[in-house]
């Protein structure tokens, strides 16, 4: 008789940094800077979100990411769950305003399905349902990177003609975060071990900055009025039309990756690598695009990032479940790899 596997825990997860998130944006309804303050804000934000892409750059290891190149039907799968459907859903959303979203809204919900994958939350829920781990580490490395550069032309696609995109805004990705994302990639081979052995600190420099982006954001957004615009009904629709968009990439990256013939594992890990989104590089960058506009254009994003911790926890701790995995895939299908150690469940 084969010894009981035991239940991983799980819960709904009540982010707590989400919950840092939410009293940053009450700090800023209360308290929003303006004039001299809110320039010299401005300027903290610019700097802050260049030392988070710098960190980007340092910490992604070129050799992981190149040997995750093997399996490329699966990265290629949730870069296509990403970066194509995710922006098709999005402008789908489009068709909702204005009876249910306002343009703004119905903005900043095209913004979300643009960004990249997040990392460690994919891979923490990967784990937990014993998926494929070290390929979604990769997926979420490489999903991080191609967002370097996709989601800022994306934006300029699909949100230039909504004049939510400001013309000067790719010069600005180029600057603030390409340019210290490929520094940080330079200079790795001798800061790696530094960041290392700081890992902690740099993590809280990370959060902090994150924080000072949405307090800047949101404090912006309370002095230009732009909150007056929504109503309770307003954002009850949003939360409405994000559960859906949810539901329906969890169901399209399973049954899809099904499809295609991937084994159990490897569903598991597109499954939550390509229903989910950052937001922790969405923030940042939708400050550099949208600027004035960002508060409202980050809203939607951050609103899905607990939608997607909560539900993604509960399918994870059920297939965590599953008394027996799948039969091996056939000739050419995707070789599953064992997965690793759960870890603990990440914020971002």
């Amino acid at each position: 008789m084969s010894p009981r596997i035991p239940r991983p825990p799980y819960r709904l997860p009540v982010d707590p940094y989400v919950l840092a998130l939410l009293g940053t944006v009450a700090l800023a309804a209360l308290l929003p800077v303006s004039g001299a303050a809110a320039e010299a804000a401005g300027g903290a934000t610019t700097g802050a979100v260049a030392l988070l892409f710098f960190l980007y750059g340092a910490r992604l290891s070129t050799r992981e990411a190149l040997d995750g190149l093997r399996h490329w039907r699966l990265h290629l799968t949730v870069l296509a769950a990403t970066f194509v459907v995710f922006p098709l859903l999005g402008l789908a959303g489009r068709l909702l305003e204005p009876g249910l979203l306002t343009p703004e809204l119905a903005g900043g919900l095209l913004f979300l399905c643009l960004v990249p994958s997040t990392v460690q939350s994919s891979i923490a829920f990967t784990a937990m349902a014993r998926g494929n781990v070290p390929a979604a580490v990769c997926a979420g490395s490489f999903s991080s990177l191609a967002g370097i550069l996709l989601t800022p032309l994306l934006a300029a696609l699909l949100l230039g003609g909504t004049g939510g995109f400001p013309a000067g805004s790719l010069l600005g990705i180029v600057l603030q975060l390409l340019v210290p994302f490929l520094a940080g990639q330079l200079l790795r081979r001798w800061i790696a071990g530094f960041l290392a052995r700081h890992r902690k600190v740099l993590g809280l420099v990370d959060r902090g900055s994150i924080l000072l982006v949405v307090y800047t954001a949101f404090s912006e957004g309370m002095v230009s009025g732009v909150w007056q615009r929504i109503t309770p009904a307003r954002l009850a629709a949003l939360l409405a039309v994000e559960a859906v968009l949810l539901a329906a990439m969890l169901a399209i990256t399973w049954y899809g990756a099904r499809r295609l013939g991937f084994g159990r594992a490897d569903r598991i890990t597109i499954q939550f690598a390509g229903s989910k989104k950052s937001l922790a590089a969405g923030l940042p960058m939708a400050t550099v695009l949208f600027g004035a506009q960002a508060s409202l254009a980050v809203l939607p994003l951050m609103l899905f990032h607990q939608m997607q911790l909560m539900v993604c926890a509960v399918i994870a701790g059920r297939r965590a479940r599953d008394p027996e995995p799948d039969p091996e895939p056939g000739p050419g299908a995707p070789r599953e790899t064992s997965p690793g150690p759960a870890p603990a469940l990440p914020a971002g």
